[in-house]
């Protein structure tokens, strides 16, 4: 640096002025574990998406039954087999809610005026004239009960019994091991089927069935986890300051594997979503009034030609369901597992 005259003097090379009070300042606050993988989870527009379709169904499942006049149990066989029919939408001809139906000879008709019937079935009604939208919300209702009592109690029993396994070690290990590669080796759908023909169809035996076998994944996994856990430094030091074996595990290790629980829990809704409507679909799920998607989705399928409306709406709800529990498991796997990424 010069002045005016060309020349470079001492006093232009003067010390910065340094703060030290912000020397060290955090410029963003500090995230914990849980709040970082929350702002992966919002940068991925799939599972938020998923996420707020999963919210909103969750809320028709108990609402939506309240939002018609019919409930999803009555009967009235004047009005059985009604195409959808949608106050405001009836006029719009290229919308499948105006009320009509083909005949064979593939000329159109509105099956509302054609019987004289002044009444509005959102989602039609059936063979015996019951509702489809409130029985719909209401098999969803079931649908999610079963698969969040299944994955729960896959979730527990998985939790301890690979947490014991793993931690023992030994011998132990090897006979609980072996114990799972038995229960492994049949199929699953013979144990699931046996166990419904012993018990009378319902949601607890559904669900019983369903936990059979569905918790040795969730067991392996941790298994697996409480292997690794075992001999590093934090577990050393529990064992040093005079933790118990059980505090060990579940107060020390098991906290530290939320992320991989979450994340197989999450996966195991969508299956126990389509195993109980595979269930219901070969006529080995819920019984008459009671509905589960499945169910629905039997029923339509006898008047599928006909009527199609009553198999696709609980068939694309069952789609609906399985893509976005799957979409929001991949968003939770790579926000609080990075290295499960492929």
């Amino acid at each position: 640096m010069i002045n005016k005259e060309n020349v470079i003097i001492k006093d232009m090379f003067q010390p910065a002025h340094i703060d030290p009070s912000k020397s060290e300042k955090i410029a963003k606050p500090s995230l914990n574990f849980w709040q970082d993988a929350w702002l992966r989870v919002r940068k991925n527009k799939g599972a938020v998406t998923s996420m707020i379709i999963l919210a909103i169904i969750i809320i028709m499942a108990f609402v939506g039954p309240m939002l018609t006049p019919y409930d999803f149990d009555h009967q009235n066989t004047k009005h059985n087999n009604l195409p959808p029919r949608i106050q405001g939408l009836e006029n719009i001809h290229w919308l499948p809610f105006d009320g009509t139906l083909t005949r064979r000879n593939g000329t159109e008709y509105n099956a509302y005026e054609a019987r004289n019937i002044d009444a509005y079935y959102w989602f039609g009604t059936d063979s015996l004239g019951r509702d489809i939208f409130a029985r719909v919300w209401k098999g969803t209702q079931i649908s999610l009960l079963i698969a969040f009592l299944a994955a729960v109690i896959d979730m527990i029993i998985g939790v301890a019994y690979g947490a014991i396994s793993g931690y023992i070690g030994g011998r132990v290990d090897s006979v609980m091991q072996r114990i799972i590669e038995v229960l492994v080796g049949i199929p699953n759908l013979i144990i699931v089927v046996l166990m419904i023909l012993v018990l009378k169809p319902g949601i607890i035996p559904i669900v019983i069935a369903l936990t059979i076998t569905g918790w040795t994944s969730m067991a392996r996994v941790v298994r697996a986890q409480v292997l690794k856990f075992k001999n590093q430094e934090f577990v050393l030091a529990s064992k040093t300051l005079g933790a118990s074996d059980t505090s060990i595990v579940f107060k020390h290790m098991i906290p530290n594997m939320f992320g991989v629980i979450i994340i197989n829990t999450m996966f195991s809704i969508p299956n126990a979503i389509f195993f109980e409507a595979f269930l219901s679909f070969i006529g080995l799920g819920l019984q008459e009034p009671f509905a589960s998607l499945g169910t629905l989705v039997d029923d339509g399928f006898k008047s599928m030609i006909a009527f199609p409306y009553q198999m696709i709406i609980p068939s694309i709800m069952i789609a609906l369901i399985m893509v976005c529990f799957n979409l929001v498991a991949d968003g939770l796997r790579d926000a609080l597992d990075p290295k499960m990424r492929d």
